[in-house]
C-alpha cells in the first residue's frame, strides 16, 4: 500500500495519523475520559437541549427523551470505541476497511466537513455570546466581531496542534470546573422552579416530536462519536475505551443536555446563555464558555486532522490541523451558526450510517480482528460499504421512529447482505 508509507515525519510527535497506536503510547482510564468528557461538554448541546426543553413535560416525557437519546449514543460510541482500542486505528483508517483504499475518502469527505462545520459553528458563537455577555451588540459591531472570530478561530487550534497531551491537560483543568457550574446551574434552576414538584408542574410551550427530539439528543454529538475512535484507540484495554465512552457521550453529554433543557423549561428561554445571565452567572458564564468551547474546539480540529491526514497520505498532522482551522474559521465568518439544529438533523441522519459500516466491517467481515493497515490487502473500492451507507441513509432519512438508529441498522444489515451475495458472485466467477 504506496499511498500508506510514512513520510519522514516523527509519527508519535504526529499522533500516528496513518498508523496503529502502539502499546507504549497507550494512555490510562482517567486520562481517556477526561478528554472525552471535555469534547462532549459543549456549548451546542446545551443549545440542543434548550431546543427541547420547552416541548415536553419534565416526567415522564423529557427525562425519557434524554435519557434514550443519550443511552443510543453511548452504545453506538462505546461499540465503535471497542473497535478503536483493539485496532489502535482512527475512524479515517478503519473507513479504508469497510469502504476501500479509495471508497474511503466519501466518508472522509462527510466527516471533515462536519468537523469543520463545528469548528465554524463554535468560533461564531464564542465571539457572538462573549460580546453578548459583556453587553456589546456583535451584530451592531460586525468589525468587532468577526476580528474576535477571526483570533478565536486560530487560537483555538493551538491545543490540537500539540496533540493528544495538548488536548489532556486542557481537559484535566477545565473538566471539573465545567461540572461544576452545570451542577450549580441546575440547581438554582430547580430552586427558581419551586422544587421537583414546581419544575414538574411547568407546562409545555412548544411541539415537537419525540423521534425529532430524540434525533436532536443523538445528532448533537453523533459526528464527534463516530470519530471517538480518534481518542479510544489510545486506550489501554477495550473495556476502558468502553467506560470512558459511555462516561462521555451518556453520562457527560446527558448532562449538557439536561442543563439546558431544564434551564429553558424554568426560563422559557432556549438560549443558555441568557438562562445564565437571568441566573446571575454572567462572569462564571463567560469562564464555562470559555472552557466549555475550548475544549471541544480543539478535539473538533484534531478530528479534521485525523481525517484529513488519510485523506492526503500524509503524517503531517500539525499542518493540516492548521489549514482546517483556517477553514473553519471561514465557516464561522459565514456565520454557519445560525444554522444549528438543521445541522443536528441532518448529522443525525447521514452520520450514523458510516458507523454501521464500519461495525459490520469489523465485527462480521473480518471476525473481529484487522490485519496491520501498512501491510494490508485493502481493495480500492468495497461496494458492500457503499451499499450498507446508501441504504443507512435512506432508512435514516425517509423511516419513522428514530432515524439514527433506523440507520445504523439499515447500514449493518445491507453491509452484511452486499457482502453475502458479492462473495456468491467470487464464488461462482472462480467456479
Amino acid at each position: 500500500m504506496d499511498d500508506m508509507k510514512a513520510n519522514p515525519v516523527d509519527t508519535a510527535a504526529e499522533d500516528y495519523p496513518l498508523s496503529e497506536v502502539p502499546q507504549s503510547a497507550r494512555k490510562s482510564l482517567l486520562s481517556l475520559c477526561v478528554v472525552l468528557l471535555g469534547f462532549t461538554f459543549f456549548t451546542a448541546t446545551m443549545f440542543g437541549g434548550g431546543r427541547i426543553g420547552p416541548a415536553f413535560p419534565l416526567w415522564p416525557d423529557l427525562v425519557s427523551v434524554i435519557v434514550i437519546g443519550n443511552l443510543l449514543l453511548g452504545i453506538y460510541v462505546a461499540i465503535l470505541s471497542y473497535v478503536g482500542c483493539k485496532t489502535g486505528l482512527n475512524t479515517a483508517l478503519l473507513s479504508r476497511f469497510g469502504f476501500g483504499r479509495i471508497g474511503a475518502r466519501l466518508p472522509d469527505a462527510v466527516l471533515g466537513f462536519t468537523q469543520i462545520g463545528w469548528y465554524g459553528w463554535g468560533t461564531a458563537t464564542i465571539a457572538i455570546v462573549l460580546l453578548k455577555l459583556v453587553g456589546v451588540d456583535g451584530e451592531a459591531n460586525p468589525v468587532l466581531m468577526y476580528t474576535l472570530m477571526i483570533i478565536f478561530g486560530l487560537a483555538f487550534c493551538w491545543t490540537a496542534y500539540i496533540g493528544y497531551r495538548g488536548l489532556e491537560i486542557l481537559s484535566i483543568v477545565s473538566v471539573p470546573l465545567m461540572a461544576l457550574l452545570l451542577l450549580v446551574s441546575l440547581w438554582i434552576a430547580l430552586g427558581d422552579a419551586g422544587g421537583w414538584t414546581g419544575l414538574a408542574g411547568i407546562e409545555p410551550t412548544a411541539a415537537l416530536g419525540v423521534g425529532t427530539a430524540i434525533t436532536i439528543v443523538f445528532g448533537t454529538f453523533v459526528s464527534g462519536g463516530t470519530q471517538a475512535t480518534n481518542w479510544t484507540r489510545f486506550a489501554m484495554k477495550p473495556n476502558h475505551a468502553v467506560f470512558g465512552a459511555l462516561a462521555a457521550f451518556f453520562i457527560g453529554n446527558g448532562l449538557m443536555i439536561a442543563t439546558g433543557a431544564i434551564g429553558a423549561l424554568v426560563y422559557a428561554q432556549p438560549d443558555v446563555v441568557d438562562v445564565l445571565v437571568l441566573q446571575g452567572l454572567t462572569v462564571l458564564g463567560i469562564l464555562m464558555l470559555f472552557l466549555n468551547l475550548w475544549t471541544t474546539q480543539d478535539n473538533t480540529i484534531y478530528n479534521f486532522s485525523a481525517v484529513g491526514c488519510t485523506a492526503l497520505a500524509t503524517n503531517r498532522r500539525k499542518l493540516v490541523t492548521i489549514i482546517g482551522a483556517v477553514i473553519g474559521t471561514g465557516l464561522g465568518l459565514m456565520r454557519i451558526d445560525l444554522h444549528l439544529i438543521p445541522f443536528l438533523l441532518m448529522l443525525g441522519t447521514f452520520i450514523p450510517p458510516i458507523g454501521g459500516v464500519i461495525m459490520a466491517d469489523f465485527f462480521y467481515k473480518h471476525r473481529s480482528q484487522y490485519p496491520k493497515i501498512g501491510t494490508a490487502d485493502i481493495p480500492a473500492i468495497n461496494p458492500a460499504g457503499f451499499a450498507g451507507y446508501l441504504v443507512g441513509c435512506l432508512a435514516g432519512y425517509f423511516s419513522p421512529g428514530i432515524p439514527p438508529i433506523n440507520g445504523i441498522i439499515a447500514a449493518i444489515a445491507a453491509y452484511i447482505i452486499a457482502d453475502k451475495l458479492l462473495a456468491r458472485r467470487e464464488t461462482a466467477a472462480v467456479s
